[in-house]
């Protein structure tokens, strides 16, 4: 284990939900109870809902996807573990639209078993958690990490495996290769955080500390692939959400921040929202005025089967209207 979540070498990044209005009682904080959770995703729904998803490794972690009812401070169970032995969950999206929770789900392979069955984005339904669908990701050896929506419905995923991106066109039936082949850099790179804004699609690298931007053009397909030139370095970036015309993301290396990204075309300026997340921040998502800084305890993991010190949970901080 290094620093940095990890589960057979691969560390682990987020994708978050995020919702526009203001619900009423937003929480200072949202507690998920136990120990050894493993807890890496954070999404929340239009009407102030939060969504956590965990894995395990090793016999220890939830493999759980939590839920905390608006109002709630405290998030239970909701999907629990299915006969199925998959690792878990990494990245979790709420899709208001479609009533959609997405989720990556971790390939067989990453907890020992001789399996060739691929990593899988899976479709639950957002009110009830029962299975819409599922798809595999198309090349070989991937890891599902991270999720994100674009304006016509598609659903676009990271491979973190593979450093690309893969694609889900609305109404489709599979997955599709959609824009990689080297351009984030070699494998190692950790290809984890995914947004959209506009007609482009963001991307972090979490081991190379880089962000890229791959525009959409008029008939889907991707467009160049650009690195974003950035005013500070970006430690361990993780989760990632649109914020307005900004990105918000969360980098789990140094102190742990919470950090603003402010776009004009391939530059980008960084402002530190908050820091002081030595846990190991993994997971961001925005309800009303605040953002929700997800920590994953990561000292504990690398300690096992050490308990934290400190409870899972996710912080609020106040970011106001993007």
């Amino acid at each position: 284990m290094t620093t940095r979540a990890c589960v057979a070498g691969f560390c682990i990044a987020l994708v978050a939900g995020c919702s526009a209005s203001q619900p009423a009682d937003l929480p200072t904080a949202i507690s998920i109870p136990g120990d050894r959770l493993f807890t890496e995703s954070l999404t929340s729904s239009r009407d102030g809902t939060f969504y956590v998803g965990s894995y395990g490794i090793d016999g220890y972690g939830a493999r759980t996807i939590y839920r905390a009812l608006p109002g709630s401070a405290v998030a239970e169970v909701w999907i629990s573990p299915t006969t199925e032995s998959s690792p878990g969950y990494l990245g979790v999206l709420a899709d208001d639209a479609s009533n959609t929770l997405w989720a990556c789900v971790l390939p067989e392979r990453m907890v020992g078993r001789p399996t060739t069955a691929p990593s899988v984005l899976r479709a639950f339904d957002l009110k009830t958690g029962a299975i819409k669908a599922s798809y595999p990701l198309p090349t070989p050896e991937a890891i599902c990490n991270d999720i994100a929506i674009a304006a016509d419905g598609a659903v676009y995923a990271t491979d973190t495996e593979n450093m690309e991106i893969v694609r889900l066109r609305k109404g489709a039936f599979a997955l599709e290769a959609w824009s990689g082949n080297g351009a984030f850099g070699g494998k190692g790179g950790i290809l984890d955080g995914i947004a959209i804004l506009g007609d482009r699609v963001f991307v972090n690298a979490l081991a190379t500390n880089k962000l890229f931007a791959v525009s959409i053009e008029r008939d889907g397909a991707a467009g160049p692939v650009s690195e974003i030139e950035l005013d500070r370095p970006i430690l361990a970036p993780d989760g990632m959400r649109s914020f307005g015309k900004d990105l918000l993301l969360v980098e789990s290396g140094g102190p742990g921040r919470l950090s603003r990204v402010t776009l004009s075309g391939n530059f980008g300026k960084v402002a530190t929202v908050s820091e002081g997340y030595p846990g190991g921040a993994v997971a961001v998502t925005v309800v009303g005025t605040n953002a929700y800084v997800l920590e994953a305890q990561f000292a504990a993991e690398e300690t096992l089967p050490k308990t934290p010190t400190k409870p899972y949970e996710a912080v609020a901080v106040h970011v106001g209207a993007p």
